[in-house]
């Protein structure tokens, strides 16, 4: 097939989270599996400072209509591997910048018009080269106008630019809402600003764009599917995601293998396998020894890296930081995010040495070493689309202690409720659950034969892209 992604991230050239990863390794793995892979980025700074797009061609002028005016830019082409292209839309004012949604403080004002600008360019530039796409894949808000966009441009120019559309929502939470003011720039019909259209609650949704409009629409995990469509997790876009019910699949993420592998991972101090895991207790010992944690306590290292944000459940842990004094558990925290949790998780590292430590540095090795060294990993998530640390720390040995949302219920088996299968611990996303997967997870600890068939199981199975990604080509197949 001929398969386009469109989306604001592709790990390894731009990440700010999971979308990247899942693009990049999505389109990776089909490229691998022979398909002709096209995937469209925003021209930003550190992607085209990237090596791979150090000699990216300048294909494409772009002439793009936005509104009353015209703006200009350009397509710019690199190819990273065999089967796989990568297009630049290019514009120095919207997207030579340091960050890419914002500041750190606040978003960019400008950002509905930067990313209308990137949907229409890459349907321009799917209309001029010619790619005549089988399939072409939105990812997130930044591109929820995108199947809208396109079906009207076939209409103007009397093509077909791409006989199925996709959208897949990575997080529902974020949608993409901007004053009605930015609709002209669209060029969009006016009827389309209705209930039935683009409109919420008096302002512009680009998510709302790619669900109504998507022939297909796809989540990143099942039980995240059924959690959208309702009012706890729909975040107000419930009513639209039941509308498309019949056509909503949820679709888990997988992980890389060549990246996250306790046997070849080069960025731990010592590799292991399922049939052998002493590696793991230098990798622990390595944690301990960095973090400048108390060496000679009997209980389980905790490890967290993630967002500081309350979706990922900061306010529970919070609430039960005594827990780790009082049984002398060690925590290791590596993420930033929003400063009351940052400053709280400061100060308690600072107030228990030794047994709690915080690093809010973005540093993949320690991500790494985290996943290695720990005992267990915390994801107390008051919702999870799919997740993916929980994915790699069973693969790494480390057992999950998770909340049961999304996709964390749908990839962690609990060893209390079926203990010949169980690979981690969940548990309700409140304040008591959290505290009583923290109990059951020292009761684990304290059993080591039990413990280590938990960890077995959990590094036994199969997260792996090649396994999503068939599920992916299944859709587009049926889609076609």
């Amino acid at each position: 097939m001929k398969i386009v992604h469109v989306a604001s991230e592709m790990f390894p050239y731009v990440k700010t989270g999971g979308l990247a990863d899942a693009v990049g390794a999505l389109a990776g793995i089909l490229a691998d599996r022979g398909h002709e892979v096209s995937v469209f980025l925003p021209g930003y700074r550190a992607v085209l400072e990237h090596k791979d797009a150090a000699g990216a061609e300048r294909r494409l002028p772009l002439k793009i209509e936005m509104g009353d005016m015209f703006i200009t830019g350009e397509v710019r082409v690199f190819s990273p591997k065999k089967n796989l292209t990568v297009y630049l839309i290019c514009r120095e004012e919207y997207f030579d910048r340091r960050g890419l949604y914002g500041t750190g403080e606040r978003d960019y004002e400008d950002n509905h018009h930067r990313y209308i600008f990137f949907v229409k360019g890459v349907v321009e530039a799917l209309r001029l080269l010619e790619l005549q796409a089988d399939v072409v894949h939105g990812h997130d808000w930044q591109a929820g106008l995108l199947p809208v966009i396109l079906r009207y441009a076939e209409r103007r120019h009397g093509a077909t630019l791409a006989l199925q559309t996709v959208f897949t929502i990575h997080n529902i939470a974020f949608q993409g809402i901007f004053p009605m003011g930015s609709f002209p720039r669209t060029n969009l019909p006016g009827d389309l600003l209705g209930i039935d259209g683009l409109e919420y609650y008096g302002q512009v949704s680009m998510m709302k764009g790619g669900i109504l409009f998507a022939d297909r629409v796809t989540t990143v995990s099942p039980r995240y599917a059924r959690e959208i469509q309702t009012p706890e997790f729909g975040c107000g876009l419930e009513g639209v995601m039941a509308t498309r019910a019949d056509d909503l699949s949820g679709l888990l993420n997988g992980i890389d293998p060549a990246i996250w592998n306790p046997t070849t991972d080069p960025l731990i101090p010592a590799r292991y396998g399922v049939d052998n895991l002493a590696g793991k207790a230098a990798c622990r010992g390595e944690l301990i020894r960095q973090h400048k944690l108390k060496k000679d306590l009997t209980g389980p290292v905790f490890g967290m890296v993630c967002r500081l944000t309350e979706q990922k459940g900061l306010d529970l842990l919070l609430a039960n930081i005594d827990f780790f004094a009082e049984n002398l558990c060690r925590l290791v925290v590596l993420g930033a995010g929003e400063k009351r949790f940052e400053s709280a998780l400061a100060q308690l590292a600072a107030d228990t040495p030794g047994l709690i430590s915080l690093s809010t540095r973005l540093d993949e090795a320690m991500s790494h070493l985290i996943e290695a060294g720990a005992d267990f990993f915390i994801m107390p998530s008051h919702f999870e689309p799919c997740g993916l640390n929980q994915m790699y720390s069973q693969a790494y040995g480390t057992v999950p202690l998770v909340s049961r949302v999304g996709g964390l219920a749908d990839t962690v088996i609990d060893a209390d409720e079926d203990p010949a299968n169980g690979t981690g611990l969940s548990f309700p996303p409140t304040v008591e659950g959290l505290h009583d997967g923290l109990e059951r997870a020292l009761r684990l600890f304290r059993d080591p034969t039990r413990l280590a068939a938990v960890r077995r199981r959990g590094m036994q199975r199969d997260f792996s892209w090649a396994r999503a990604a068939k599920a992916y080509e299944a859709l587009y197949q049926d889609a076609l």
